[in-house]
Order: structure tokens, then sequence, then C-alpha cells
């Protein structure tokens, strides 16, 4: 099992990544790797989520992960899929043990102290801060990060490109995870995503 520190540290900015057509995913995860950013987190809120985490896993270099994951079975078919890492927007007990006793790595979402105090509880010390800005943004972070000296986050909601050095200045923060690399579109812009990849690796030296 790939240790989730080596993960978050692999680079900056973890994308964020909604794919809805299979054969987009490849491409995708090509320029953004190509681009300084390797580790993907393909969230399971569309039908071809799975099939896009095995598609990105044949890329040469790509840590492939799964997000938006709500419960044990998910977890399950995210590690069937190949995912080297699980994310999910909040914690259950339930989930929370099974991940702990299962193959793949999982950073859970919190927003609050008490959330922070019930991961703990459960061996969680690598947490994604989520909904990030709608959850008192820097300040809340920057105050709570003061009683949790030993965790680590990965804020995820309402960051941009603009104010992810902000996020990224902050002692208690690895990385942050980003949706603004790949936009809903139509269609991608594979150079654009490769271009915005770059500008994103290079926010913390």
């Amino acid at each position: 099992m790939r240790d989730l520190d080596s993960i978050l540290a692999a680079a900056p900015v973890i994308p964020v990544l909604v794919i809805d057509r299979v054969e987009e995913a490849a491409p995708i995860a090509r320029a953004l790797v190509e681009g300084g950013l390797p580790v993907l987190e393909v969230t399971l809120r569309t039908p071809a989520a799975l099939d896009s985490i095995r598609a990105m896993k044949a890329v040469p270099g790509a840590i492939v992960g799964a997000g938006t994951v709500l419960n044990p079975a998910q977890y399950d078919e995210a590690a069937a899929a190949g995912a080297e890492f699980v994310v999910s927007p909040g914690l259950t007990e339930r989930l929370g043990r099974h991940a702990a006793a299962g193959p793949v790595p999982l950073l859970p979402g919190v927003a609050t102290a008490g959330e922070i105090m019930r991961a703990i509880e459960l061996g969680f010390t690598r947490l994604k801060f989520f909904p990030a800005t709608a959850s008192g943004g820097l300040p809340a972070l920057r105050a709570m990060s003061a009683v949790f000296g030993a965790v680590r986050f990965c804020p995820t909601g309402g960051i941009t490109a603009a104010t992810a050095p902000e996020w990224l200045a902050l002692r208690c923060v690895a990385c942050v995870g980003g949706s603004w690399l790949v936009p809903a579109a139509a269609a991608p812009d594979i150079a654009a995503i490769g271009e915005r990849a770059r500008a994103a690796a290079g926010l913390r030296g």
C-alpha cells in the first residue's frame, strides 16, 4: 500500500476530476502528469468514474485515487478498480473502520474541530478540509491547526489558482485539491489542461 504522506507530498495540487467519458480519461491524465501533477482524484460522481480510474492507471507516472467515496461498498469498488488512495467528503465510523482494515489509504473529509477529533480517534491524522472556503476558509483552518498540531490537511472546495498559494503557505497544509485544472466542458482542452498543470506544479517549489 502506498503511503498517504508520500502521495500528498508528490505535488502541491491534486486535481479533482469529474469524468463523463472514459475515452477522455487517459488524455487528461497524461496532460496533468506531464505538467507535473501526478496525483489524480477521480470523483465517483459519474458512471464513467471507475473505468476512468482503470484507464488513468495505464498512464506512466499517474497516482490515481477515487474521490466522493461515501461508504464501504464504494471503497471496495474503488480499490478493485486500482485506486491507490480514497477520498471521502466526510467520515463515518463504519467507513473509517472499514478503510483502516483495507488495502488502500483513506483521506477523510472534516470541517469542524469535533470531526477532526473523531477522525483522530479512528486513527486518521491526514485529513481533507472540506468544503474549505465554505467552512471558514483560511482563518478557520489556521485556528484549528494550532490545536491539532499532528494533523496535516488537504483543503478542497472553492480553492482557485489565485488563492491556492495562501493555503499552501500554511504549515499544516500538505497540498490542496483543485477542480480548476479540468473545468467542465463538452470536450477537454488538453493543451490548456497541460498549461494549468504546469502553473499549479510551480505553486510551491
